[in-house]
């Protein structure tokens, strides 16, 4: 069973930011709530990033395998290299090499 992000950010919005409910951006990407993509997107959008709070954050994140393989086919598509996308999207380098591992043949 999987959370209803929907709910969730939008009782935080209602609670914390009553002013970031009438922004066109933030309501779309609401009701658009798919993959982890998606909520990382609404996340940067709505919370206050400060450099220890992001830190804590990163080790918490997890990925579906969607959002894997759209992360990848970008690195292919762009020929980017791990260094540059662990940098991007601050990850470990290491967790990139997994993917390609564990994924790479499923990449398009």
């Amino acid at each position: 069973m999987r959370p209803n992000y929907k709910r969730i950010y939008h009782d935080i919005l209602k609670e914390k930011y009553p002013e970031k409910l009438e922004d066109a951006k933030v309501l779309y990407l609401l009701d658009n709530l798919k993959t982890v993509d998606d909520i990382l997107k609404i996340n940067a959008l709505v919370s206050d990033s400060s450099r220890k709070s992001s830190t804590n954050n990163q080790k918490l994140k997890n990925y579906d395998k969607q959002t894997v393989l759209k992360l990848l086919q970008y690195q292919r598509k762009h020929q980017l290299s791990t260094n540059f996308m662990s940098k991007k999207y601050n990850m470990s380098r290491n967790t990139i090499s997994k993917w390609w591992k564990l994924f790479g043949d499923e990449v398009e």
